[in-house]
């Protein structure tokens, strides 16, 4: 543990852009989504998009306790909500990466809390892309069944409007990868994909976008895609990654711009319970 922390700090002090450490466990010309913004709040009609109810107890099940505000667990994702916003609006980043340097460290279920978070917010609208492209999860987590997904879209099958979802919650929508994709570094890397995340950037200036990537470690997915997203923020879970991995994740970032780490799954006993 003290390991970890150690390898952190010296990763703030080499990094980019760096930030304090979070303390936390193409589509077609009708769009889908229609924003109504006014002094105090977004209002969002899903014109096209395919809106879910999520079962309550399938989300506790899998960590993903943003959606319910009363929740002990709850204020840790708003907290880091706060940071994360504050220095992407500073430098006027809109697209998000998310990885970790090893598997299990939790990254995917910060994504989805972090996302549903921002989504909270009434002048904020949040999008939860799925490019865990030989992992996906997201979907799993959030107990989602789609026909019509991102791998549909990388392969011609349908548009991204085909395959958003609203997962019943205002201003959040959600992007889910269904199965494994083959050759899937080639794929983030392609011209498609970069004109994909473009879109999803710059078609709402009040839209926060986030994208679940794998492990660092685990292949150069990260290294193929991380150049046409703005910013990214390191999960790094309590006992699932060693200090040599951790720098060596931090060495593979290069000139990204790193917001911060955040210390995932750390069993320090906090206010309220929370892990």
């Amino acid at each position: 543990m003290e390991r970890i922390k150690l390898a952190i700090e010296k990763a703030k002090s080499q990094g980019p852009g760096s930030a304090p450490v979070a303390p936390i466990k193409a589509w077609p010309t009708v769009p889908s989504v229609a924003h109504v913004a006014n002094d105090e709040h977004i209002e969002v009609q899903y014109t096209q998009t395919d809106v879910v109810q999520l079962d309550a107890a399938h989300l506790e099940r899998h960590r993903v306790v943003a959606f319910n505000k009363h929740h002990p667990a709850n204020w840790a994702f708003d907290l880091l909500r706060t940071q994360v916003l504050r220095k992407m609006d500073e430098n006027g980043w809109r697209t998000l990466a998310i990885t970790s340097p090893s598997m299990e460290s939790g990254k995917s279920v910060v994504a989805i809390n972090l996302a549903v978070s921002i989504a909270h917010q009434s002048q904020r609208t949040a999008m939860l892309v799925d490019f865990d492209l030989r992992r996906p999860q997201v979907a799993n987590y959030l107990g989602l069944k789609r026909d019509t997904s991102l791998n549909d879209v990388l392969s011609g099958a349908a548009d991204v409007s085909q395959a958003l979802v609203n997962p019943g919650l205002p201003r959040l929508v959600v992007l889910p990868t269904a199965r494994p994709v083959p050759k899937s570094s080639e794929v983030l890397s392609s011209r498609k994909v970069g004109h994909i995340i473009g879109d999803l950037r710059d078609r709402y200036a009040d839209r926060i976008v986030i994208f679940d990537l794998p492990p660092i470690l685990a292949a150069d997915d990260v290294i193929a895609v991380l150049p046409r997203i703005d910013c990214v923020l390191m999960i790094v879970g309590s006992g699932m990654s060693t200090q040599k991995a951790i720098e060596e994740a931090m060495r593979h970032l290069g000139g990204a711009n790193l917001l911060g780490v955040v210390l995932n799954k750390d069993e320090t006993p906090v206010r309220k319970g929370y892990y």
